[in-house]
């Protein structure tokens, strides 16, 4: 279980960083929308800051997604690292 924590912070900034790119945004562009610096969303997107829920729900407003849909992005990707694993340790 203490293994989870730095996957799941991997697993956000992948998503954020995947959907921000598809949206044509700058992390200049995600950080001016969420009222946060540059840096806070390049710490997210390498996974060496994991944002809180409200963050991600503004994270999620900057990005034009909703929460669920952002949530569900995390849990299936999750789900598969994990499934991944499972299958290696077999």
């Amino acid at each position: 279980m203490s293994q989870q924590q730095p996957i799941i912070k991997q697993i956000i900034g992948k998503i954020v960083k995947s959907i921000r790119i598809k949206k044509g945004l700058s992390q200049e562009d995600l950080a001016f929308e969420c009222n946060v610096d540059r840096s806070y969303i390049s710490m997210i997107e390498v996974g060496r800051n994991e944002p809180s829920v409200s963050k991600i729900f503004e994270i999620c407003e900057g990005l034009n997604i909703k929460p669920s849909d952002f949530f569900k992005l995390v849990e299936a990707e999750y789900e598969n690292l994990k499934d991944n694993n499972s299958t290696e340790n077999k």
